[in-house]
């Protein structure tokens, strides 16, 4: 299920499955700078009406967010709902989700990080395509966007397939307004070689690994391309040990591409820390050592997740993966 594509008019409502929008970097100018470049592309913007709200974990009560976010399913005027941020308990809502109420009212929910778990569960539960791209705090950001923009606009606007491409040049980090460095992207890194069409599950492999075992984890029939990132938080171990648990999930033998994003790592600033850099070479070790991926085509270093600029891409659409040296492509066919 597939909800209709954006088109100008249509609203968007910003709601906080997770982290509310009284953060110290959602300033001002911040809200604002994301308001105007929604409203530039022709979308009415709307608030939920807890999205300030606030208590000791940045976040607020299951039933007020629960609140927002079928108000924004069942509001006629929205086409696209949109998370303010991620956070640590977006997991939280899954019990309390009408599912029923989201298949009768199918929307665009777009989001990454924290909000992983509720794509995953809304498509497992729902059968409704999500999406993995921006929040609405990376709409005010000062510097990157521009990437963004487009990969945004290419999956919510437009229909037919659209190839996932390497920025010119990216930001270590999920925010960038002021303070990083331009980097030069060198490209994707291929760690093993192959082509496969699949249905498209994951996302921000900490959070999606909280789904393991529960009626809330995506089990598509036919094959899937696993895509995973994940943040500032995570080490070699820490990944490791988290890839390998869903390679005892029940779809496990249907994976057929890994598709990896870009790691955050501008966290590292002291040689003590060095060991929890996910660095390409011991990216490559741990993933030769997995004898599950054996024979599929292993792509890292995608613009997605917990970097800047970032793509969009749909948790239930379908996507023709080649990884070759010289001659990789990312195709997303369905979304």
């Amino acid at each position: 299920m597939i909800a209709p594509l954006l088109r100008k008019g249509d609203g968007v409502r910003v709601i906080t499955p997770a982290r509310s929008m009284m953060l110290p970097w959602m300033t001002d100018a911040v809200k604002q700078r994301a308001r105007e470049r929604l409203e530039a592309l022709g979308l009415v913007v709307s608030f939920g009406q807890h999205v300030n709200d606030n208590d000791m974990f940045d976040s607020t009560t299951v039933e007020r967010r629960i609140e927002d976010l079928h108000d924004a399913f069942t509001d006629p005027t929205v086409t696209l709902i949109l998370s303010v941020i991620g956070g640590f308990n977006s997991n939280q809502l899954l019990p309390s989700i009408d599912y029923d109420l989201i298949k009768r009212n199918p929307k665009r929910l777009c989001g990454y990080s924290d909000i992983t778990a509720l794509s995953n569960a809304i498509y497992a539960k729902t059968g409704l395509v999500t999406y993995s791209g921006p929040h609405f705090i990376n709409f005010g950001q000062a510097e990157g966007f521009d990437y963004t923009h487009d990969a945004f606009t290419r999956c919510h606007f437009e229909s037919g397939p659209f190839s996932i491409t390497p920025s010119d040049g990216f930001y270590d980090g999920y925010w960038a307004n002021g303070g990083l460095p331009l980097l030069r992207n060198a490209g994707w890194m291929i760690h093993a070689e192959g082509e496969a069409i699949g249905t498209i599950i994951g996302a921000n492999l900490c959070t999606f690994a909280l789904l393991n075992g529960t009626e809330y984890q995506p089990n598509p029939s036919g094959d899937i391309i696993l895509f995973l990132e994940d943040d500032q938080e995570t080490s070699p171990v820490e990944f490791d040990r988290q890839l390998q648990t869903v390679f005892y999930q029940r779809f496990a033998s249907r994976i057929k591409a890994l598709v990896i994003g870009r790691f955050e790592t501008h966290h590292i600033k002291t040689k003590e820390n060095e060991e929890k850099r996910v660095t390409p070479e011991k990216l490559h070790a741990l993933l030769a050592s997995k004898r599950e991926l054996k024979g599929i085509p292993i792509i890292s270093g995608v613009d997605f997740g917990h970097t800047t600029p970032m793509a969009t891409f749909p948790i239930g659409g379908t996507a023709a993966i080649i990884a070759k040296e010289g001659g990789s492509r990312i195709e997303i066919l369905t979304h």
